[in-house]
Parts: C-alpha cells; sequence; structure tokens
C-alpha cells in the first residue's frame, strides 16, 4: 500500500502497568473468593460473558483490519470528503457504526491509526479525527448490548435480545453521540473549515472475505441472541484461524495474544468480580441507586466509572437489579469520557495513535470529555425520561 499503511499493528510489549493491574486484579479475586464464596460465583457468572464477547469482537476486528476492510473506509472518507467538516461528518459515521457493531475497544484500536491517514492523505490533521474516535466510541456504546461491556454486565438482569436492547436505547443513544460530536466539531471548528485535496495514493482495495464474513456473523449473533458471548467467541477464532492458513497474512496467534491485551482483561475481570461480590455482600450501592432518580442514577454512574473504571463499577452498581438500568449505563458508558481512567478504551485509544505516529493529547482529550460528557448525560438521560424507559 502507497503512503501510510493503515493496517493495525500488533500492541508492543505489555508495560508494566499492565502487569500492575493483572496483579491487582487477581489479587482482588482471590481476596473476594476467599471472603465470600457465593458472592463471588454469583457475580464472576455475571461478567464473564461480557469479557468472552468482546475477546471475539477483538480478534474479528483483527481479521478484518488484516483484510483491508478499516483502511478501505479511511481511503474511501479521504477520497468522498470535499473539505474537513464532510471527512469530520464521515468520521461520525463510521466510528459509532464500527462501536455499535464490533464494540468500543474494536474502534479505538483499528480505526484510530485509519483516521490519522485519513487526515494525513488529505493534508490537515488529525486532531478533531482522533478525539471523536475516542469520545465517539464512548459515547456511542449505547446501540447494542455488544457495543460495550457494561451493557452485558447490567442486561444480567434484564434478559434483552439486542434488537430489543436496540428499540429502547436507540434515541437516547443517538442523541449522546451527536452532543458529543459537537462538542468536538465546535472546539475544532477552524481545523473543519478548510477545503482540502486527496493525495490520490491507497489505491489497495480490500480482500472481501473471511473478515467481512465474520464481521456480519457476529453482528447477526449480537442482534438475535440474547447470550451471544460464546458463539461471537467461535466466530473470532475461526476467522483468526482461517486467516492464519494464508502464508501471506501477519495475523498469528502472537498477534491475537497482543491484540487482546490479556493482562488488562484479565485485571479488569478480576476487579469486577470483586467489586460485584462487595455489592452483593454489602447493600450500599443498592440502597444508594434506590434512593436516586433517573438524573442522580446516571451521575453516580459516570463518577464511579472514573474512580474504578466503567466495567467494574458497572459490576458494583447492577449487583443487584437497578432502578434506572438504561440511565446507569448512559452514565457508565458516556462518563468515561471525563477522564483516562474511565475506559479500557482510553488506553487501548492511546497504544494504537502513537504507533500510527499521531500526536495524542491526553490533558487536550480529558478537557474535551469534561465539556462534551456531562451535556451528553443530561440530554440522553433527558430522552430516555421524556420517552418513559426506566
Amino acid at each position: 500500500m502507497s503512503g501510510l499503511d493503515t493496517r493495525t499493528r500488533p500492541a508492543g510489549p505489555t508495560r508494566p502497568f499492565e502487569w500492575a493491574l493483572a496483579t491487582a486484579g487477581v489479587g482482588a479475586l482471590l481476596a473476594a473468593v476467599a471472603a465470600a464464596p457465593q458472592d463471588a460465583r454469583a457475580a464472576a457468572a455475571q461478567d464473564w460473558p461480557p469479557f468472552v464477547l468482546v475477546a471475539g469482537l477483538l480478534l474479528v476486528g483483527l481479521v478484518a483490519d488484516e483484510d483491508g476492510l478499516f483502511a478501505a473506509g479511511g481511503r474511501a472518507l479521504a477520497r468522498l470528503s470535499h473539505n474537513g467538516a464532510v471527512l469530520y461528518a464521515g468520521t461520525v459515521v463510521l466510528v459509532v457504526s464500527v462501536t455499535t457493531l464490533l464494540n468500543l475497544d474494536t474502534s479505538v484500536t483499528f480505526l484510530t491509526p485509519v483516521l490519522v491517514y485519513a487526515a494525513r492523505s488529505r493534508g490537515e490533521g488529525e486532531a478533531p479525527l482522533i478525539y471523536a474516535c475516542l469520545l465517539l466510541s464512548n459515547a456511542g456504546s449505547l446501540l447494542l448490548p455488544g457495543s460495550n461491556l457494561t451493557n452485558l454486565i447490567v442486561l444480567g438482569h434484564l434478559h434483552l435480545s439486542g434488537g430489543a436492547f436496540f428499540a429502547h436505547m436507540a434515541p437516547a443513544a443517538l442523541t449522546a453521540a451527536a452532543v458529543t460530536a459537537l462538542v468536538v466539531a465546535a472546539a475544532h471548528h477552524r481545523d473543519l473549515r478548510a477545503t482540502i485535496a486527496p493525495s490520490g495514493d491507497g489505491h489497495e482495495r480490500p480482500v472481501l472475505g473471511v473478515g467481512l464474513v465474520a464481521v456480519v456473523a457476529v453482528t447477526v449473533l449480537v442482534v438475535a441472541l440474547r447470550s451471544p458471548a460464546i458463539p461471537v467467541l467461535v466466530v473470532g477464532v475461526t476467522a483468526v484461524s482461517l486467516r492464519s492458513l494464508r502464508r501471506e497474512t501477519t495475523t498469528s496467534a502472537g498477534s491475537a495474544v497482543r491484540i487482546l491485551g490479556v493482562p488488562v482483561l484479565a485485571g479488569l475481570f478480576g476487579l469486577a468480580v470483586a467489586l460485584g461480590t462487595l455489592g452483593r455482600a454489602w447493600s450500599g450501592p443498592a440502597t444508594l441507586l434506590a434512593h436516586l432518580d433517573a438524573w442522580g442514577t446516571a451521575f453516580v454512574a459516570a463518577v464511579t466509572s472514573v474512580l474504578v473504571n466503567n466495567l467494574p463499577a458497572a459490576s458494583l452498581l447492577a449487583a443487584r437489579q437497578p432502578p434506572h438500568p438504561f440511565e446507569l449505563l448512559v452514565g457508565l458508558n458516556v462518563g468515561p469520557n471525563m477522564f483516562v481512567t474511565g475506559s479500557l478504551a482510553w488506553v487501548l485509544w492511546l497504544r494504537s495513535a502513537r504507533a500510527a505516529g499521531g500526536r495524542p493529547d491526553v490533558k487536550r482529550a480529558c478537557l474535551l470529555g469534561l465539556a462534551s460528557a456531562p451535556l451528553a448525560i443530561a440530554a440522553a438521560v433527558g430522552v430516555l425520561v421524556l420517552g418513559g424507559a426506566h
């Protein structure tokens, strides 16, 4: 491929903080099992399907990236966009679509390099595109259960299919994404005014094969099944196995393990089970949520996600059935935009942006998140309250 190769390289060596997170998570898990084994088993039963699902989606994303599907999206954006505003609008649609179908972690991992390429091929800075990728991946993860692990943790009490969840959440989810996109656009309006010309490079076509079939398959499974975790993982493993049989491919067991970020997933799973155990053994979180209205529920969820990460926060706050589950999800999904501790997506975004030669600024991203998240949460909760979805 001429120009910048947008196909994501597997992440580099695991950093010390990732091993520290894994150690802390495993330690917390063992402590929970020792202190309250029955509650720990219940928490683990609630938490393992989301982590299995995201593993399958990341594997499908790896194969789709190897087939050039994401790169093709970036080239199409660059080719069809007459100015910065059109390029940004296309980015919003692309990020929300990939987040919805293949999970927000897949979105930030594979789309961030694509957007760096799309911006540079048009001769403009990548800042509005890569910040939109991060913030919209979080804010846009409310449309399907598999879009965010928190959805599946909370859905354990609701027993909704993907279609039913979409019907409940679509208006609020699209509202949160729209508000977030508008705030980022307003902050970078000068960059988006430019009329830009394509560089004309990068005409390699994507491979319409295993990756595309896997994307379609997992989309159907997530929408149709109440418990799609195992089937999606099977699709992901099968897709990686089939791609690895091709000699020219870069897909391998090693690259799959690195894309999964096993130490981080293990650490977050341990913390989620530990806090889920705490939420079952201690009535404090459930009592607090029982006394809060929809707005208060979303606020507490947002703050808790920043304090302990949204996956452990979901396990803690949804250990018992919450009275306002949809508003809880708004806080858990959009709230992480306020600070880097909020979600796993931040870590994956930073890693992918730097690997692609981008210049992500954590302080700038946090400022944009602090400006957009409260507005997006308020707008989404308002839509839910007006619609009577509780």
